[in-house]
């Protein structure tokens, strides 16, 4: 199953600097992990913001839960999660 998801980070200024960046680090592990697994199949930047939109192709919705709880990120974070699929007017055959 594909899902758009978009992600909002807001990481409070209460948190010390090297706590933020050990965290981050951990998210970039994580989610390059998942890409290459192809669990994560796009991650794009909003330009001039903390958010990026990103497309997950998963078996479930319990998955895709699993994965998003699990983001270092996460208790930072306000998603907004759509499911897809294929478009029949879509040229495009080797995509879901």
């Amino acid at each position: 199953m594909l899902f758009q998801v978009d992600m909002v980070v807001n990481i409070p200024d209460s948190l010390p600097k090297e706590q933020a960046d050990e965290i981050k680090a951990r998210e970039k592990l994580y989610s390059q992990k998942l890409q290459h697994e192809g669990k994560w199949r796009h991650i794009w930047r909003v330009a001039g913001k903390y958010e990026n939109i990103s497309i997950f192709d998963v078996k479930d919705n319990t998955e895709l839960h699993e994965i998003l709880t699990g983001l270092p990120l996460y208790p930072y974070m306000t998603m907004t999660i759509r499911p897809l699929c294929r478009h029949p007017s879509s040229i495009r055959d080797n995509d879901k």
